[in-house]
């Protein structure tokens, strides 16, 4: 499942086109649930891309440099050392 929460969100549709209306302030969210796949791959020359995809053919792609990877892989440890979700 994809939940995607957009904040002070405007679009104009115009002959297919489409537009920004308002000020530059947008804000979202997107939270995937019941994920079947992730993968981690190069992307570039200095970033790590991590894809999440579900059966449903949602997809959420999150490119990351090299050092918040290597504070994402610390904090997984912590928690297969001190969680009981690892249990």
């Amino acid at each position: 499942m994809l939940a995607l929460t957009l904040e002070e969100f405007m679009l104009e549709l115009n002959d297919g086109a489409i537009k920004n209306i308002g000020p530059n302030n947008k804000e979202a969210t997107v939270k995937l649930f019941d994920v079947d796949g992730a993968e981690a791959r190069e992307f570039g020359d200095k970033r790590v891309k991590l894809v999440f995809d579900d059966e449903d053919g949602n997809e959420v792609q999150v490119s990351l440099f090299p050092e918040d990877v290597e504070k994402l892989v610390g904090d997984i440890e912590d928690l297969q050392e001190n969680s009981a979700v690892f249990e």
